[in-house]
């Protein structure tokens, strides 16, 4: 009979992929050391290995776990904000995102800056679940202004948002007087604001079809 897990082991392990984030986010994943990591968490090495099989796992884990939280946290507005109109579900996705970014700073940050190192068949898997919630967005986007999805408009409208807050991680710090939680309205008004100003020219969708 398989023995079971002792009680607390998730919540061990997710505390060993809070400080490997870290520890990857501040120093990078190739200048990480399992070492490091278990001292952060306070545990032996053979310990470390008890919730993890090594380097490349933690790393797999840590950007699975942040690209499949974003996902759950859109399915989860969107089921939040059903009954409001088209632009306040919106808004309300970008908030929310932005600020989850801001709670998932250091995990962002492996995401985007690590990524390179998974194998591709882990890269390819994330890019999956990456689509859903850009499609999440698309379709967001294309509710405020319907005439966008026919243009071919909305995909590439979605991944300008993301430009605009990817790599806020990059001047943004989590510990300065500007917080997320300030700038994700600020985010939703620029956005939003400049979302009814986009105009449709007669050879967009001609233009855009390479984009797509």
């Amino acid at each position: 009979m398989a023995r079971g897990r002792a009680p607390g082991f998730e919540a061990n392990r997710e505390e060993i992929l809070a400080q490997a984030a870290r520890l990857f986010a501040s120093q990078g994943y190739p200048g990480t050391s399992m070492n490091q990591v278990a001292e952060a968490c306070q545990l032996s090495k053979a310990a470390l290995y008890h919730y993890v099989s090594d380097k490349h796992g933690l790393l797999v884990q840590i950007c699975e776990n942040h690209v499949r939280g974003l996902l759950a946290l859109v399915q989860q507005v969107q089921a939040q904000t059903q009954a409001l109109p088209p632009r306040a579900r919106l808004q309300a996705l970008i908030q929310r995102f932005v600020q989850r970014y801001g709670e998932a700073h250091n995990e962002h940050r492996v995401l985007t800056e690590d990524v390179k190192f998974l194998a591709e068949a882990d890269r390819e898997r994330l890019l999956l679940i990456e689509r859903e919630v850009v499609g999440a967005f698309a379709g967001a986007v294309a509710a405020v202004r319907p005439e966008f999805k026919a243009a071919r408009l909305d995909k590439p409208l979605t991944m300008l948002l993301f430009g605009m807050i990817n790599w806020t991680f990059t001047w943004l710090k989590p510990d300065g007087a500007l917080t997320y939680e300030a700038m994700a309205p600020i985010v939703v008004d620029l956005f939003l604001g400049g979302l009814g100003a986009v105009q449709i020219q007669t050879d967009t969708q001609d233009r855009i079809g390479n984009l797509t």
